[in-house]
């Protein structure tokens, strides 16, 4: 006989086991990453990455006037600031006698926060190489943490990491080794803990006839010292700039512990052992090369991949926690992925804008469901940022694009910066650091009721 009293109790458990494990999986998607505390935005695209900060409001549009202060540069490079205490810092490339009998040089600036008064600048010299056109000498974004700041870059003499004091004083510094890449160095540093991480990714297929094929690692130094900690090898097809990001198990769980998640073409969604660089887990999921950096959502892990000839695709994948457990994907997007710009996300939301200025918003507790879809027009590779309720948007011809950061679309508030943007800005609690053109501005955004 049938047991009805019993399959009714069995069917009660199972229905309550799927609600409690749907609960826990809304939990790990809503609990976003750490976002901008204080006045640190201290690496490429924010803390760990994410692109966003709860303090200020961006208004809905500003003017030249609005700016608390504007300095001049000396290239339209595309490299990042970053923002940590007082000062901001940024790399600006330049023929510089300071560098040696007018060479060209990349010079790491040293701001006033408050009154964008350079307070130092120092000169590395750089050798001529080819290099994609919206790629500049200065294409990477300078690292902060305990009293010191890491800067990268490369020309056809090999990579450079360096590192300087916050008054400016020489730490220490290492060559590399030779650099192959057609479209020129882009990877920048970031630091966990005591290590400087860096991304050595290099081309192996499709070189110009005067290079050579890399090698590609991801490489951690000792921040104090410029001393080898670890180096793993990845698989090298072409250059991939993502800045990796710090996954940190919630519920103290066992297992891998605290990984650094990186992407590429050759290894595709990976995750490396924070403290020994072993490599955990990969999950082959790009055909392209990857420039966006990985964006860390709760447990999931969010880059993209693509080309200039379009192909792009996102990928979200779910990290695992342990060798029992395999990497997933949970979804992909195939139309309107971006591939330079990052993305960005808030409250479960993901936010991202194609490189021909498509933006879009997915919801992550939903299998990546679209919510909207608009097109902004023009060109990015700017990535966007995240301030308060504002989700600002930034085209390759300078226009800048406000929208409240939202599941439904609302209205978008478009106007000229006078001049081209290819760099991301970096937001403090009192302003917004923005690369125009040959000209760095600073936005005051405090005082605006911060929300979120």
């Amino acid at each position: 006989m049938i047991d009805f009293v019993s399959m009714r109790r069995l069917s009660v458990r199972l229905v309550m086991t799927w609600i409690a494990a749907m609960v826990v999986a809304s939990a790990r998607v809503d609990a976003d990453e750490p976002v901008a505390s204080g006045e640190n935005w201290a690496r490429f695209h924010g803390p760990n990455g994410t692109g966003r900060s709860e303090h200020g409001q961006l208004p809905e549009s500003w003017t030249a006037a609005d700016y608390t202060w504007s300095v001049d540069l000396n290239g339209t490079d595309v490299g990042s600031p970053a923002v940590s205490g007082t000062q901001v810092f940024l790399l600006d490339s330049s023929s510089s006698t300071a560098a040696g009998g007018g060479q060209r040089s990349i010079d790491l600036v040293a701001l006033d926060l408050g009154t964008g008064k350079e307070q130092w600048r120092r000169s590395h010299r750089v050798a001529t190489t080819k290099r994609h056109s919206r790629n500049s000498p200065a294409s990477t974004t300078p690292a902060v943490a305990d009293g010191r700041v890491f800067i990268a870059y490369g020309d056809t003499n090999g990579a450079y990491l360096y590192a300087y004091s916050l008054a400016g004083e020489p730490l220490w510094q290492r060559q590399l080794g030779p650099w192959s890449g057609v479209h020129g160095f882009g990877t920048s540093p970031m630091v966990f803990e005591n290590q400087v991480v860096l991304f050595n990714s290099q081309q192996v297929d499709q070189l110009a006839a005067w290079q050579v094929a890399g090698t590609s690692h991801m490489m951690a130094f000792d921040a104090a010292t410029g001393e080898d900690l670890w180096s793993t090898p990845l698989r090298a097809t072409r250059p991939c700039y993502g800045v990796p990001a710090v996954y940190e198990p919630s519920n103290g769980e066992s297992g891998f512990g605290r990984q650094l998640i990186g992407a590429n073409k050759g290894n595709g969604m990976f995750g490396l052992d924070v403290t020994t660089g072993e490599l955990l887990w990969s999950l082959d999921v790009f055909n392209k090369r990857c420039c966006a950096s990985p964006l860390l959502v709760g447990d999931i892990a969010v880059c993209s991949s693509g080309s200039g000839g379009g192909g792009n695709i996102l990928s979200a994948v779910r990290i695992p926690s342990s060798k029992e457990q395999e990497p997933e994907e949970l979804f992909r997007v195939t139309s309107a992925a971006p591939y330079v710009p990052s993305s960005v996300s808030k409250d479960g939301l993901l936010f991202t804008v194609s490189d021909s200025g498509i933006a879009s918003c997915f919801d992550l507790s939903d299998q990546g469901r679209k919510r909207w879809s608009q097109r902004l027009g023009g060109n990015f590779g700017a990535s966007p940022v995240i301030v308060g309720e504002q989700l600002l948007f930034l085209s390759l011809d300078g226009t800048a694009h406000v929208t409240r950061a939202s599941a439904a679309k609302e209205r978008v508030s478009s106007f000229d910066l006078g001049g081209r943007v290819g760099a991301t800005p970096a937001v403090s609690s009192s302003c917004l650091i923005l690369r125009v053109g040959n000209r760095l501005h600073c936005l005051p955004i405090s005082g605006r009721g911060s929300q979120g």
